[in-house]
């Protein structure tokens, strides 16, 4: 017997157009001038033009059906509006959970040339870190974890528990998407762009890659995670776009 429940069908579309409207101090998106909500009811109204632009865009994307796998800016906001309020603070310490086992810190012991690259590809960044947000993490060898200054993690939660749940959100989704908290954080600041951050990311794949060739599984992940890329680095520039 097969307990796989089948998959929900897709809802019909039911609205002409998504727009933008200002809603108090927050813009809102509307579907043919009602405000959307959330699955919990919530009206979907996010801190930025920007971002309600962004939104809006996916709804006015939809066919037919309405098919949320393709508007993950809009699962993201409501995540935000459904769960971050709750959640902000254990979202804020998996950032640093994230900034305790960075991915930029733990470097091949061979191949020599993976070893030289990726000091090349990740060193400026974890400068920048412990330059820009007064983050010093400490590069190891091999895959065997090493513990890193407490008064780095403690700083990098004090620096995502101060973000509202919209950039807290897109930080957490990033953190998780590269591996690295100091790639989340450069991309969320605008140092870094967000697709060269998903690049960064996969520098070790890449490298295997270059000698052994790619498998056609393994190239529908990286196509997946790119477009996340692409929605998250979306994301923060609309954040910034009031």
């Amino acid at each position: 017997m097969n307990d796989t429940e089948p998959p929900k069908p897709k809802p019909r579309k039911f609205y002409r157009l998504a727009a933008v409207r200002p809603e108090g101090d927050a813009f809102a998106v509307t579907l043919d001038g009602r405000v959307a909500k959330s699955p919990s009811g919530k009206p979907l109204a996010v801190p930025t033009v920007g971002l309600a632009q962004l939104l809006a865009e996916e709804w006015n994307n939809q066919g037919e059906l309405i098919d949320f796998n393709a508007m993950p800016a809009t699962r993201l906001a409501f995540t935000a509006l459904d769960r971050a309020a709750d959640a902000h603070q254990a979202l804020a310490a998996e950032v640093a959970r994230y900034a305790g086992s960075d991915l930029l810190c733990y470097r091949a012991d061979a191949p020599e040339a993976l070893a030289a690259r990726q000091k090349d590809a990740w060193d400026p960044w974890l400068a920048w870190a412990d330059a820009a947000l007064d983050i010093q993490l400490h590069v190891a060898a091999g895959i065997m974890h090493h513990p890193q200054p407490e008064e780095s993690l403690e700083k990098a939660a004090r620096d995502a528990a101060a973000l509202e749940d919209f950039a807290l959100s897109g930080l957490a989704f990033a953190t998780a998407l590269y591996g690295s908290a100091v790639l989340a954080f450069a991309v969320m600041k605008g140092a870094l762009d967000a697709v060269t951050a998903h690049e960064l990311s996969r520098l070790d794949e890449a490298f295997q890659e270059e000698r052994w060739g790619v498998d056609e599984e393994a190239a529908l992940r990286t196509a997946a995670r790119a477009q996340e890329a692409c929605m998250i680095g979306a994301w923060f520039a609309a954040l910034r776009q009031i």
